[in-house]
């Protein structure tokens, strides 16, 4: 058998036609025509002698091929990038400080973490966790380097967005009812928690009574309190474990807002290291998720891979 090299840059285009959701935005996130990605996308399904995509009235969805390239192309576009960072860039060893909801923490540390421990083994990333505002707070105090945020808004010069995601309502996986109580039961952040005011209005708006549970900035606590059936919590959907439910429209419960995850780094100084780890996170959630030009749209469960549109 004659074995031949793969392309990263046909890999490039495939994963995100998958990640954007159509070709015209692929072209859009990787600079390219829109007619440079197709041919991509067609040499590709040449060099591996099959079908990537199922085509059907100018939209195309993975065929069953695609599903089983997307995540080794994945590794492979991830290869592709440590080893040319690590190759190109200078050597790098120390400390440097990384602030993270605490809500995010589970969802994307361990990915960053291992990715860019793979990049600069002699570095120790310190993992600070807190609220949004207190962690953008100790960035300007000099005690972090780089800091992820969820706002509905940028707080302030410097930051960036990495994407969207939507604020929905969760509950236990076994409860169907408790959404139907009066008052609500809550389990909520402190007051410093940049979910707490958006939950707070959102229930406020449709004239919804609420009574509080429990209420502190502690997501585990808060998790565990939902998870026992005690109360309903709202979190990013992205970042809702498989233990709860995710309540849909039917649950008569008012839409949450759209939160961007940000990141920020110092306004006056950025170390190298920081400048280093913010640009390899900003490289994980663009390959991730593609570009974060819209909010995420409203979903009742949790998402499906959907057709793509040509």
């Amino acid at each position: 058998m004659v074995r031949r090299d793969i392309d990263v840059g046909l890999l490039r285009s495939f994963v995100a036609v998958v990640d954007s959701g159509s070709v015209t935005s692929a072209a859009q996130l990787l600079n390219k025509t829109q007619a440079g990605i197709s041919m991509q996308i067609k040499r590709l399904e040449e060099l591996l002698d099959t079908t990537l995509f199922q085509r059907e009235h100018k939209r195309i969805s993975l065929a069953p091929q695609g599903e089983v390239l997307l995540e080794h192309a994945r590794r492979i576009i991830e290869m592709n990038d440590e080893v040319y960072g690590m190759m190109t860039t200078p050597s790098f060893a120390g400390d440097v400080r990384l602030g993270l909801p605490s809500d995010l923490v589970s969802t994307y540390a361990p990915t960053i973490l291992r990715r860019f421990a793979r990049a600069w083994p002699q570095v120790n990333v310190q993992l600070h966790s807190g609220n949004s505002a207190d962690l953008v707070q100790r960035l300007d105090n000099g005690k972090l380097d780089v800091t992820l945020t969820t706002e509905e808004q940028l707080s302030r010069r410097g930051g960036e967005t990495l994407r969207f995601d939507r604020l929905v309502w969760v509950s236990a996986q076994d409860d169907v009812a408790i959404s139907e109580l009066d008052p609500l039961p809550l389990a909520i952040g402190g007051r410093n928690c940049a979910f707490r005011p958006a939950i707070l209005d959102a229930l406020r708006k449709v004239n919804r009574q609420w009574r509080m549970v429990f209420e502190v900035t502690h997501q585990e606590a808060l998790t565990a309190t939902v998870e026992a059936g005690l109360a309903v919590n709202a979190m990013l959907e992205s970042a809702v474990p498989p233990n709860l439910r995710i309540l849909g429209s039917s649950s008569g419960l008012p839409q949450l807002p759209v939160f961007g995850i940000n990141i920020y780094e110092p306004v006056s100084s950025t170390s190298e290291l920081g400048h280093e780890l913010a640009r390899h996170i900003r490289a994980e959630f663009e390959m991730r998720f593609g570009s974060p030009a819209a909010p995420v749209p409203i979903k009742t469960m949790r998402p499906k891979r959907k057709p793509v549109a040509a």
